[in-house]
Formats: structure tokens, sequence, C-alpha cells
């Protein structure tokens, strides 16, 4: 019995001994070397770390209105605000024990992005993460390498080229229902984050899917809803152990997590089949496939090649990143262009000058023709970033002059960088798409200044999916209605997963004077 006590005791001291390790003793040394080199940030307080400073600030100044609508940080994020306001450019908030250091200069950006020996890698996702995405854009290493390597041959721009039929019918789908709303009244008022969301979860169907395409949206549906509940179990991402327990929470978005991949087995089995039949289609499933397939026959090796669940991550991202993402890019230009009307006009103009009044672009050559719509998503895309970049260090790691110990996750938040006034000048917050005139892309100081889909070796492999759709969506919509924001309108960006309208984003569209052509398939 005096033994088991001794081993009892023994165990318990050691535990706790861990314990104290890893709430204390460690997040304290890490933060005295930072501070040591100048990185510093509110005090590391035992297991809450600064959450309650943010959550404090927010209230306090997160619905305060902002002197320029643009000036978005002190409302979608109080506490970096005011970091930002006072260190300027590096910094370091704490998530529970996990410390996260902002890096703002482009050089070291570009030297984390640029990384090839995997000395910046992903952090780790948790569980609730990987219930809702993981695929390509989680994964490091080896790993990485192989899914990226897969991927690839999807999204060329030849492939791209033969997904534009599927982009053009769910676009026009949705401009033929708002020229009937607008024919009877003259004018609609329409949320477009809900009008896009929709949008472009049917192309992202579509263009993945093909003759599945019913069953692509039912995916999208229940992705959609897996989203919402991601974002309210990030509310208690700091206590992991509530990912074990069956709340109502985690029962749901396993049930999904279930039903996706079911639906997806199903999609893949008989995909597979059509191809060993030798029977090929070039939407997003085919092309990945195929090249899956590829890659175990070139190498002689089923390792090679992705397993059934990596394909199903796989077609889960394309989800998050097809739809959320750019139906934000869509819905944050449609308010931007509302409250800059000579920019809307601009882009009309451009518009009808390339296509006339009795055409709107069908193919992606077309596209590459509007350079003024171009100018106006990139600078949304600088104003109104989806998200920000994190990659983290397993050990002690060289930055710059920086030595950052291990366990200390790098972010790069894209919407201070994007309002460095040392990289963009005096006029950081107004809305000027002729900063990416070809002509002022030449000027810029520094291109890691600017990095909406990432930068380096792990650029996001749909970009050009994503720019294509929204050209061929705002020139479709320009083509046939003018717009306006809502009285009802309320300008309060918040980050939940993405960037987006905390209230919506009613626009009233109205019909152009003249125009009576519909947006059809040319």
């Amino acid at each position: 019995m005096a033994v088991l006590t001794t081993v009892l005791c023994a165990l318990t001291a050691a535990w706790a001994l861990k314990l104290l390790h890893a709430v204390w003793w460690k997040p304290k040394m890490i933060e005295k070397k930072l501070r040591e080199q100048g990185i510093h940030g509110y005090p590391y307080k035992v297991v809450y770390g600064n959450t309650r400073e943010m959550t404090e600030l927010a209230r306090e100044k997160g619905s305060e209105p902002a002197e320029q609508p643009h000036d978005i940080l002190p409302r979608i994020n109080p506490l970096l605000h005011d970091l930002a306001t006072t260190h300027k450019k590096s910094f370091v908030v704490w998530y529970g024990t996990t410390p996260r250091v902002t890096i703002m200069e482009p050089d070291l950006i570009k030297e984390i992005l640029d990384n090839k020996s995997g000395d910046f890698p992903k952090p780790k996702t948790n569980s609730f993460t990987h219930l809702f995405v993981s695929g390509l854009a989680s994964y490091n290493g080896d790993k990485w390498a192989k899914h990226r390597k897969i991927v690839n041959p999807a999204f060329h721009i030849d492939k791209l080229k033969h997904m534009m039929p599927a982009f053009v019918v769910c676009t026009d789908d949705m401009v033929s229902k708002w020229r009937k709303l607008v024919n009877f009244m003259g004018s609609s008022e329409v949320d477009m984050s809900v009008e896009f969301q929709n949008l472009t979860g049917d192309v992202i169907s579509r263009a993945a899917f093909g003759n599945n395409f019913e069953e692509g949206r039912l995916i999208s549906l229940l992705q959609k809803e897996q989203g919402r509940l991601f974002l309210q179990s990030q509310m208690n991402i700091s206590f992991p152990l509530l990912s074990y327990l069956p709340t109502k929470v985690n029962k749901r978005m396993k049930h999904i997590n279930r039903e996706v991949g079911s639906l997806l087995t199903r999609i893949i089995k008989k995909r597979e089949k059509f191809i060993r039949a030798g029977e090929h289609r070039d939407d997003l499933l085919g092309l990945l496939l195929k090249s899956n397939l590829n890659q175990v026959q070139e190498s002689n090796n089923s390792e090679a090649g992705m397993s059934m669940q990596d394909v199903i991550e796989e077609c889960k991202l394309f989800y998050f990143a097809g739809q959320e993402t750019t139906a934000n890019l869509l819905t944050w230009t449609m308010i931007l262009l509302s409250m800059h009307p000579e920019w809307q006009e601009r882009a009309r103009e451009e518009v009808f000058r390339v296509f006339g009044n009795d055409h709107t672009p069908a193919n992606y050559d077309d596209l590459n023709r509007l350079k003024i719509v171009n100018m106006i998503l990139l600078e949304v895309l600088r104003l109104y970033p989806s998200t920000s970049l994190i990659r983290t260090t397993r050990k002690e790691t060289k930055l710059g002059e920086l030595c950052l110990p291990a366990g200390v996750q790098l972010s790069m938040p894209l919407h201070l960088v994007h309002r460095d006034k040392e990289q963009w000048g005096d006029d950081v917050m107004e809305f000027k798409p002729e900063r990416f005139s070809d002509a002022m892309i030449k000027e810029t100081k520094d291109k890691a200044a600017y990095y909406p889909f990432g930068w380096g070796p792990r650029v996001c492999v749909g970009q050009d999916f994503a720019m294509a759709e929204s050209k061929l969506a705002m020139a479709k919509i320009l083509h046939n209605f003018s717009f306006e924001l809502s009285p009802n309108y309320t300008h309060a960006p918040f980050a939940a997963v993405t960037l987006q309208p905390r209230y919506g984003a009613p626009i009233v569209l109205h019909k152009l004077p003249g125009v009576t052509t519909t947006a059809a398939v040319s």
C-alpha cells in the first residue's frame, strides 16, 4: 500500500510539474526571450493569455464608428490595432498559452513564405478544424508536396477555360432572377452576401462535380452549415477538451462530417469507375482523380497517390476556398462600388466598350480584356482580404535578425500589411484601384506588401479560378444593372472564419436605361 501511495504521489507530482511547465514556465521563458529582442505586447496571464483583453477591448471599441469607412481594423480586432499603433512592426499576442508574433516587414514576410526547408510550417489543426476543412491548405512537408503536385493540374489555365460554361450558366441564372425582380418594380433590394454565397456554391458544385451537380449542391449546403458550427466552436477553442464532449454542436458537426464523407465517397467511386473505363470529364473532381491515377501509375506505387479520405478532404477544401472566399470578394466589391459610384461607372463603361450593348463575356480570354474590373477586384482584396496567414516554429529558428523560440506562431495580418503607409502611402485608407494599373504596379516598393492569395511556393492554387469567376460575375452585373447601398445597409465588417459584413449587404439594383437584352450565353 505504501508503495502504491508513493507511486501515486510521484505521478501526481510529475503531472503537476508538467502542467506548471506548460501554463507558466514555458510561456514566461518565451515572453522573456521575445522581450529581449524588442518584441512586446500585453503581459502573459496564466492559461488565458490575452483573451480577456481581447474581449474587453472588443466590448469597448468594437462598435465605435471609424473615422474612414475603410479603416476597419479598430472594429474587427481592437487589440491588434492597439498593439500595432503602439509597437508599429512586431509584437506578441497570447492566445491562451500560445504566443503569436505579428510580422509586418515585407522582407521578413517574404522570408517566411518563400521558405522551402520547412522552418515555418502551418500550425497543426485542431479537431474542430478537421471536421470543417483541412486538405492542401493545412498540410506540411512531404504530404503537402504530394497533394500540391496532384492538385495543380486541375487548376491549369487551359483546364480552367473548359470550366467557363459552368461559370456562365450559374451567373446567368442569378442575373436572370435579378432582372425579373427589377423589371417588375424598376428597382429591387437584394442581400448580396446571401446571393453570392448561392452563386459561388452553385459554381463550385457544377465546376467540381459536373453531372453530379445536385449532389454537389447538397454538399455545398452541408458545408455552409458546418462553417457556421465551426465558428461557434471557436468560442471555446482555448478549452480543447470540449471537442471530446457530446455537445449539441459537436454531435451535429460529426454528423455532417459523416454525411458529407458518405456523399463524396459515392461520387468519387462512381467517377473512378468511369475513368477506368476510359471516360473522362474535365471538371475539378475528374481532373483531380485523373492526376492522382497518373501519379500512382508513373511511380508504380499506390502510396504515391492520395487515399479516398485525402480526396474527400480536398473536395471539402474546394468548397471552402471556392465558395466562401469568392463570395466575400464579390460582396465587398458590390459594397465598395456602391460607395464609390465613379468607379462603378468607369467599370461599366469598360464592359460596354469591350463587349458592346448585346454581348457579355463568355470565355476566359474575354475576361483578360477587363483591365479596370481587374484593378477594382485587386483593390478590394487589399482593403477587405478574407483572412490572414499564420505559420509556426517547431524549433528555435532565425528570422532576419530575430531568433524565435520553438512553439511561436507567426501572424502576417493582411489587414495591417495592406494598410502600411510606408508601403502604400498616406492615402492607404482610400479606395484607389489605380494602384493596380500596370504602371503603378511597377513602382510598388515591395510586392510582399500585398498577398491576398499568399506568396511563394504555397500561393493559393485556386487564385485564377476565383479571379475568373469574380470578373465574369461583375461584368454581367455591370452590363445589366446600376446599384447603390440600401438605406438599411450598416458598414460593420467583422472577422468570422472570413471577413464578412455583420448585418449582410443589402444593395438596391436599378434597371439600366436602354438595356433590354437578357444575360445569355454567347
